[in-house]
């Protein structure tokens, strides 16, 4: 094994509580069951000698991380990792409309069309151009063999597929509740998830 990954959701925010989208374009903050979330993942793992922490550019994961940061463990923010924009409906409410424009442009995912997005917005193939980046900034960093990585819902599920070579039509077939962890090995050009979907520390 080169190097082990722990990769992670952000805690709750309160649009995530509300159901209201928040994308790459909402720099919002945790709420308190966000930071409780929070709190419970560093008490459970803050003895795990992480040499690095990447995060998104966006709050949310700096906060969900902070322990971690504080306890001076290196810190890098990967623009890479940030959540997919979804443009236009970003922040708006989880009305009738907003639910029918995501039902269509979940049905063109689901047909293969990973190009379609929402006008100001990203598709899951612009986002997988960043998490290649992203990740091959990672990778290059041979002398750091255990890394944290905290970033987004969506950004997450599309990394995963990144990760196992996986086509985006399986993208949902990775949950991601907030905090979820996900351990990947990395050995050569080759990831292997060992621990899927943990959430042990918020039992």
């Amino acid at each position: 094994m080169d190097k082990e990954l722990y990769i992670i959701r952000h805690g709750e925010t309160e649009l995530n509580k509300l159901g209201i989208v928040q994308g790459r374009g909402i720099n919002s903050d945790l709420n308190d069951t966000g930071r409780s979330q929070a709190s419970a993942f560093y008490a459970k793992y803050k003895d795990i000698p992480f040499e690095k922490v990447y995060t998104s550019a966006l709050v949310r994961t700096h906060q969900t991380v902070k322990g971690f940061i504080e306890a001076g463990i290196p810190w890098e923010q990967l623009p890479g990792l940030d959540e997919l924009a979804w443009g236009a409906w970003e922040g708006k409410p989880n009305d009738e409309n907003a639910i029918r424009a995501f039902k269509t442009l979940m049905q063109q995912w689901d047909e293969g069309d990973y190009d379609a997005h929402f006008e100001g917005g990203e598709s899951p193939n612009q986002v997988m151009l960043r998490l290649k980046e992203a990740v091959d900034y990672i990778k290059s960093k041979t002398e750091e063999k255990l890394v944290l990585v905290c970033m987004h819902g969506r950004a997450m599920r599309l990394l995963l597929c990144l990760l196992m070579n996986k086509p985006l039509s399986e993208m949902g077939d990775f949950p991601h509740q907030n905090t979820t962890l996900y351990k990947v090995e990395l050995t050569g050009d080759e990831f292997i998830i060992t621990s899927l979907n943990n959430t042990d520390h918020l039992k």
